[in-house]
């Protein structure tokens, strides 16, 4: 004969179940991975990286973030597309994922331009998607001042760049061609954003705040990360200028670098990076090689340095889950 349980055993089972503490072990949080242009979520090569993320840190989730299913699309995706409604689209994906939603936190890691659109997910999106720790390697965080050369037998690239170096200010070209809203053209006598730049820059002049109307918002997100770490590759010459990648300004006519802390973004915090340094929560960090030469050493210290336990952790989505016991 079948007895249930009475209803306040059932409740106490259900908490002790719920319990952090009836669960031996915790998982490192969850980690989502951006790729850059020309690339897409399913390939081989990211796929190899999320594999030694969860080898050095067992038990993570990793989310390979993805604008279409198909893998051919969401390739195209990184050349054609609006950035900020591809930006909106990753936040509902991930603010509604069964798995990601419910985590305490997220760790992430941006390749190339995937690494600027997911500070532009913390920035708008930060309240809905709770970023601890952001890791990019050679991203565009300042702009490029030149668009990348594309392989010889890579048509699809050699269209869309040709396009956008037509018309780079063009609305047409801003909401569509990927590459061209994070393309920066600057006065080298001052240092200051170009006119055009500043008019009709569609995703880069919005999320860095330099435009006279700021949004504190984007600040007051990206300043509470744990930490943001931003890696430069020492011989890049995709990204043009490299320093880029660290918000640094490289002056074209005579090749000088003013460094973050120099510069008005910082001094006057308008994204929040400053505060983040203030707390010791800023890393410039250099690598060997060209951009995107990745060894599995480079990977592995970053995955146990920035991903491991000291990030944070959680008991996973099934201590969560309430059980019914019957006898």
């Amino acid at each position: 004969m079948l007895h249930l349980l009475p209803l306040s055993t059932l409740l106490l089972v259900t908490q002790i179940l719920a319990s952090p503490l009836s669960h031996a072990t915790s998982k490192p949080l969850p980690l989502l991975i951006w790729h850059g242009l020309g690339d897409n979520y399913a390939a081989d090569g990211l796929h190899s990286v999320g594999d030694l993320a969860k080898a050095t840190n067992p038990g993570t989730y990793v989310y390979y973030i993805r604008l279409d299913e198909d893998a051919d699309s969401d390739r195209t995706a990184t050349f054609l597309g609006n950035v900020s409604a591809q930006i909106d689209q990753v936040c509902h994906d991930i603010s509604t994922h069964p798995m990601l939603s419910r985590a305490p936190g997220l760790n992430a890691l941006g390749f190339s331009q995937g690494g600027q659109f997911l500070r532009g997910l913390v920035e708008r999106c930060g309240d809905m998607v709770p970023m601890q720790t952001l890791v990019t390697f050679g991203s565009q965080h300042n702009g490029i001042a030149k668009y990348q050369v594309c392989n010889d037998d890579d048509w699809l690239c050699k269209g869309y760049i040709a396009l956008l170096k037509a018309n780079t200010w063009g609305s047409w070209v801003q909401s569509h061609l990927v590459p061209a809203q994070y393309f920066k053209e600057t006065n080298d006598s001052t240092g200051e954003p170009a006119a055009a730049y500043l008019e009709s820059s569609a995703f880069l002049a919005d999320i860095n705040n330099e435009r006279e109307l700021k949004n504190p918002s984007y600040a007051e997100r990206l300043a509470r990360l744990h930490h943001f770490v931003m890696y430069v590759f020492e011989d890049d010459q995709t990204v043009i200028p490299k320093e880029s990648g660290w918000f640094a300004y490289t002056n074209a006519s005579d090749g000088s670098v003013t460094g973050l802390r120099e510069r008005e973004i910082y001094k006057e915090d308008w994204i929040g990076l400053r505060a983040l340094d203030e707390k010791g929560g800023l890393h410039f960090k250099t690598t060997e090689g060209g951009h995107m030469t990745l060894s599995d050493e480079v990977l592995t210290e970053v995955f146990e340095t920035w991903f491991g336990a000291k990030s944070g952790q959680w008991s996973g989505v099934e201590s969560e889950k309430q059980e019914i016991i019957e006898l």
